[in-house]
This record gives structure tokens, C-alpha cells and sequence, in this order.
């Protein structure tokens, strides 16, 4: 017995005619004939009465035709959800974001899922970047966008969509050393609370080089906080100094400082290399583009430019 089988029943039974069926079904009355007969075979007793041109469900037929329906249906409707599942339309999504993406993402990700894709079940996880790669390699999560400097590079993780943002000292537009009319010295940022998310090891090598031992973040941190839009409300309310990324800061302005920090955040889509891929993750490859994109305009806001220097180093641990 097989669906096919089942279907050409449900359409004879329908139609009550092997001439009507055979039209409906693109099939040939013989073919049709063999189909019905091998079902009835199968089944242990006739489906149909034939009464001269015209054919009549049996008893047995009748009951085989109320379960038929109810499989030929759930087949159908099977198919119909496997398509919409392959394109995304439906199932689940699990994305995990580390603190920037989480800030920069999150919104729009959501959003557009509300709008576009009201089917699809979006699971949103945050943490740092060793956190959502663990993740992702138990299987918890399907993608992950984070800070790929904080990565070691491995052959089962598959990274694409790279991007950079520029990076360093925030502040208020009206902020005392906004208003200074000259570039910043580390000193006189020392004088105002610092916050800033975790940050890696290569980037208080980094700070420690440009400014001395006195930027050693385990020192000049103040307020250190997972969550980015925190310490970013802080910052705009506060005379507190953020070091982040520019674009997860509306609102704030990058200060000038001497020397130049010079740094950027460099993170992307992370997905196994070792399985598939959900079907609904090609929605969030079509967005990102976007969203990226927009970012220029967010950072234009803290600085005129973005800042992308030729030795490229990360300031946030994601």
C-alpha cells in the first residue's frame, strides 16, 4: 500500500467515475484500474462495487475511505510544511549573539521575523563568544554571531559574513572632555568612571602598549557588565566613559585621544561546519547584509569616519 494508492482512491471516490478519475489524476483508466485493484488486494476486500459503468464504495470502502482521507491529507499537508520549512517560513531558529551583535541585532532580528516570518519560532541566546561556540558545537544553537578574534580557529566551525566596526573611548556630547577642543589624554579619561563589557587579552595587550600600565583594563575598568545597551545607558546618563564599539552607542561620540587607540571589533557568523544548516538561517544571511550595512550610519554618529586600521585589532570580547 502506498500514498499514491490511497490518493487515487480518495479521487475515485470522489469522482465516482474511473473516466473522471483517471482525467483528474493524469493517469490512464487501465493504470488507474491496476492502482485500485493492487490497493484492494492489499487491503483484504473490494472498495468498490462496479455496477455496470457506474462503481459504489462498499461497506469496507467506506471505513478504508475515512482513514484514507485523514493519511492523504496529513501526507499533503507534510509536503506543504516540509516546503515551507526548507524556505524558512516555519520552525525554529536559534541564534546566539554576543554582547555587540546582541545590541546591533537583536531589534532588527526580531522585527523582521514578526513581520515577515510569524510562523517561525526565533530562539535569541546571549553570552560571550566561548559560551555561544560551545553551544553551537553541542548542537544547542545553530548559528552564532560573536567576536571572531576571541575564536580558535578549528576545521568543524564555519565563519562567513565577517565585518569590523570601529572602536574606542565614548562619551555624552556634552561631556567635559568632549568639550576640550584637543585630543585626549589616557589620564584625564582615568579621572571618570570606565565601562566596558569583558574584554580579550589581545586587547589589553593593546591598550597597555598604546597608554602604558595604567590601561590595563583589570585596573581601569570600573564598570564591567555582560549586557552592552547597560553600560551604554550609563554612559549617556552619566559622566562615564564606555569603551565599545561606535555603532551599539547612539547618542555617544568617540573622543580624540593621544595617542589614537586605532582599533576595531571583528565579528561574524559562526555556524558548524559538520551538519546542515537550518533551513530558516538563509533569512538571517539575507538580512545581515543589510543591517551591516547600516551600521556605517550608526558609527557616523560617533565619528566622522569609520576607522579600519591595516593592522586590525578587536576591542570587545563578545
Amino acid at each position: 500500500m502506498t500514498l499514491v494508492q490511497l490518493r487515487h482512491f480518495v479521487v475515485l471516490a470522489d469522482l465516482g467515475s474511473f473516466v473522471q478519475a483517471s482525467a483528474a489524476l493524469f493517469l490512464t483508466q487501465p493504470a488507474l484500474t491496476r492502482s485500485i485493484q493492487g490497493l484492494e488486494v492489499e487491503m483484504g476486500g473490494a472498495l468498490f462495487d462496479r455496477l455496470g459503468r457506474r462503481i459504489a464504495l462498499t461497506p469496507f470502502g467506506h471505513e478504508v475511505l475515512r482513514r484514507a482521507r485523514h493519511l492523504v491529507s496529513d501526507a499533503e499537508a507534510l509536503r506543504h510544511a516540509g516546503k515551507a520549512l526548507h524556505d524558512g517560513l516555519i520552525g525554529k531558529l536559534r541564534v546566539g549573539l554576543s554582547s555587540a551583535p546582541g545590541a546591533l541585532f537583536s531589534m532588527p532580528l526580531m522585527l523582521h521575523m514578526a513581520e515577515h516570518h510569524p510562523k517561525l519560532q526565533v530562539h535569541i541566546s546571549r553570552g560571550n563568544t566561548g559560551v555561544l561556540v560551545h553551544a553551537l558545537r553541542e548542537q544547542r544553537l545553530d548559528a552564532a554571531i560573536v567576536d571572531i578574534r576571541d575564536m580558535r580557529p578549528s576545521a568543524d566551525l564555519r565563519v562567513d559574513l565577517a565585518f569590523e566596526l570601529g572602536a574606542g573611548f565614548l562619551a555624552r556630547r556634552d561631556h567635559p572632555l568632549a568639550q576640550l577642543g584637543r585630543r585626549v589624554r589616557l589620564d584625564e579619561v582615568l579621572a571618570y568612571p570606565i565601562a566596558s563589557t569583558p574584554l580579550s587579552d589581545e586587547v589589553a595587550r593593546l591598550l597597555i602598549a598604546r597608554y602604558g600600565p595604567q590601561a590595563n583594563p583589570d585596573d581601569m575598568v570600573t564598570l564591567r557588565c555582560d549586557e552592552t545597551l547597560s553600560i551604554v545607558e550609563v554612559a549617556q546618563r552619566s559622566d562615564a566613559i564606555l569603551l565599545t564599539v561606535n555603532a551599539v552607542a547612539a547618542g555617544l561620540i568617540r573622543l580624540d585621544m593621544q595617542p589614537d587607540l586605532d582599533a576595531t571589533g571583528r565579528f561574524g557568523l559562526v555556524t558548524s561546519a559538520q551538519r546542515q544548516e537550518a533551513p530558516a538561517l538563509c533569512i538571517l544571511r539575507e538580512q545581515m547584509p543589510r543591517w551591516i550595512s547600516g551600521l556605517g550610519n550608526m558609527e557616523s554618529v560617533a565619528r566622522d569616519h569609520i576607522v579600519v586600521p591595516p593592522d586590525h585589532r578587536d576591542i570587545e570580547r563578545g
